[in-house]
């Protein structure tokens, strides 16, 4: 630890920070890259004209590779349709299957006096936005898109210090500030919408983790190690963790567990992603058929029975993997009529 009180070290932050704008600057690629070449070539640019006539590519056949990506991009409308369909249903879900959890258990404000008003004082959270469960499967949540709300379990008085009370609900305090539950639901949202690109929902998995890092530095002012202990405490919680939906929980990811006490203290734990090579050639792969679809679909074909385009690229009926390639012209004149027909 520093002589200022600060447990992070400059070269931590810096790396930490330069990996939360990578993150951000990649996913906005993604929706980018993944959504222009879709929808933008429906927007009137006049591009249309100037490929008019342009029917090839060298020896490639712009007309047989119209045909050929354009069910590609078709689909690429359908999935994007599908992938918005079943984000709708999930967060629609998410959000009733928190309800269900939370239906059957007592909850109750904090009253003046006792730990947990102690707590939300001390970590200079508002009281009235926590909210006391007896019997909560999870040491504490926050949750709520327009109005978060801080959910502890009553036994949290029994198993934590003051101070170590208080550090969680500064961490929960900081999530509240920060709208963590509809940030992250709509980062899924997006990610499920786009689920064809895995590697968009492996970059919110790491904003996710990023939340808990931000949320931890906020509550660990003055006091990091006594929220070191409060993980340490509540990694041992007993009771299996539900699915809680849009909740961002204290501690449900095991795996970000050790990274965190780490930096609380004062260690240098390396960054880490859930993005992978398997996640990154997907994302890449599925991008380029994208690409190459949405603009293939710029280039006009050429309308029947008109004289500018080039007829031998026209073959009604046949396959236009055969006439992918076209011979030059002076070779397509000896030969007589299009190469293709063979």
């Amino acid at each position: 630890m520093t002589k200022s009180g600060e447990y992070r070290s400059p070269a931590l932050i810096s790396r930490e920070e330069a990996h939360r704008r990578t993150l951000l600057l990649g996913i906005a690629a993604v929706l980018v890259v993944s959504l222009a070449p879709v929808f933008g070539h429906h927007v009137a640019t006049g591009l249309e004209q100037a490929l008019e006539g342009q029917d090839h590519l060298g020896a490639l056949c712009l007309i047989a590779v119209h045909q050929l990506l354009a069910p590609v991009h078709r689909l690429f409308h359908l999935l994007i349709a599908a992938g918005f369909l079943y984000a709708v249903y999930d967060r629609m879900h998410a959000a009733l299957r928190l309800r269900r959890v939370l239906a059957p258990l007592h909850t109750d404000l904090p009253r003046t006096g006792d730990p947990f008003h102690a707590a939300a004082t001390a970590a200079g959270v508002d009281p009235h936005r926590l909210r006391i469960v007896e019997g909560l499967p999870v040491p504490a949540f926050t949750a709520g898109w327009l109005w978060p709300r801080i959910y502890v379990a009553h036994a949290l008085a029994d198993r934590l210090t003051a101070e170590e009370l208080a550090a969680v609900v500064a961490h929960e305090g900081a999530h509240v500030a920060r709208r963590d539950p509809l940030r992250l639901s709509l980062l899924r949202f997006l990610a499920l919408t786009l689920f064809w690109i895995p590697a968009l929902r492996r970059l919110a998995a790491d904003v996710a983790d990023e939340a808990e890092i931000r949320a931890d530095d906020h509550a660990a002012r003055g006091h990091p190690l006594a929220l070191a202990s409060a993980i340490l405490a509540l990694a041992g919680w007993r009771q299996p963790y539900p699915e809680l939906g849009d909740a961002v929980g204290f501690a449900d990811r095991a795996a970000l567990l050790d990274r965190r006490v780490r930096r609380l203290a004062g260690e240098e734990p390396p960054v880490t992603s859930h993005v992978t090579r398997r996640s990154l050639a997907g994302a890449l792969l599925a991008l380029s058929l994208v690409w190459a679809s949405g603009a293939i679909m710029v280039h006009p074909l050429p309308v029947d029975g008109a004289t500018g385009g080039l007829l031998h690229c026209d073959h009604p009926g046949e396959l236009a993997s055969r006439h992918l390639f076209c011979f030059p012209a002076a070779i397509r004149a000896a030969g007589g009529g299009c190469p293709h027909a063979i």
